[in-house]
């Protein structure tokens, strides 16, 4: 069954005014690591999950679960095993290469922004869903629909004020477990999402230039 397509209706001009105020609007889009304690009115990030949740997805399966942590004590369980983590990608496992591409972060294993941040959301995917009778349903590209899902959330929180930070410990399964979420489950990524500290830094860096990432075939 089809319907009629009914998207936004805007004129050519409307159209460019919007391209160039977006790519405009997204220079400033930074990663932070100090947040202030000011907590942001929360439907601000449950309409920017609504809009992840719009997300295309493989077959539509729609295969990503969001999780919005608030609680202090979880917060806190969830810095306590990251940093295990941390210590042995840093310090006890290192690899001497990637430590070298991070170094102009200075990033170490710890990661205070767990605990100070207003918000925290984990993002989980799933390659398949278990129907009536635990008969298994496939999610078709699960994890690069769960991705276009975050680059849709990430888009969605900077638009509306917030910053975030985009965080990957390089071994996730303690969140499953930590917030109890279904075996089928994987962790993707976790947020950090919040309002910038008064003395808030990022670190001098540069994006490519647009004629170093496209290249038009005409």
């Amino acid at each position: 069954m089809k319907i009629p397509f009914n998207g936004p209706n805007f004129n050519e001009q409307e159209s460019l005014e919007i391209s160039r105020r977006l790519a405009e609007v997204f220079k400033f889009r930074r990663t932070i690591r100090e947040f202030s304690s000011e907590k942001p009115d929360i439907e601000l990030v449950h309409n920017a999950i609504k809009v992840a949740s719009l997300a295309p997805s493989g077959a539509n399966k729609q295969p990503w679960s969001f999780c919005l942590i608030e609680n202090p004590e979880l917060k806190a369980k969830i810095r306590g095993l990251a940093e295990k983590e941390e210590r042995r990608f840093y310090v006890e496992k290192p690899n001497k290469k990637w430590l070298d591409d991070l170094k102009h972060l200075n990033l170490d294993a710890k990661k205070e922004f767990i605990t100070t941040v207003p918000y925290l959301i984990a993002i989980f995917y799933r390659h398949f869903d278990l129907e009536d009778g635990e008969e298994k349903s496939t999610n078709y590209y699960a994890k690069e629909s769960a991705g276009i899902a975050t680059g849709m959330l990430i888009s969605a929180l900077h638009l509306s004020g917030l910053n975030c930070l985009t965080y990957t410990p390089k071994r996730m399964q303690f969140l499953g477990a930590l917030l109890d979420r279904p075996n089928e489950e994987r962790p993707f990524m976790v947020l950090g999402v919040g309002l910038p500290h008064e003395d808030a830094e990022v670190p001098i860096i540069s994006k490519k230039s647009l004629d170093k990432v496209l290249q038009s075939y005409q």
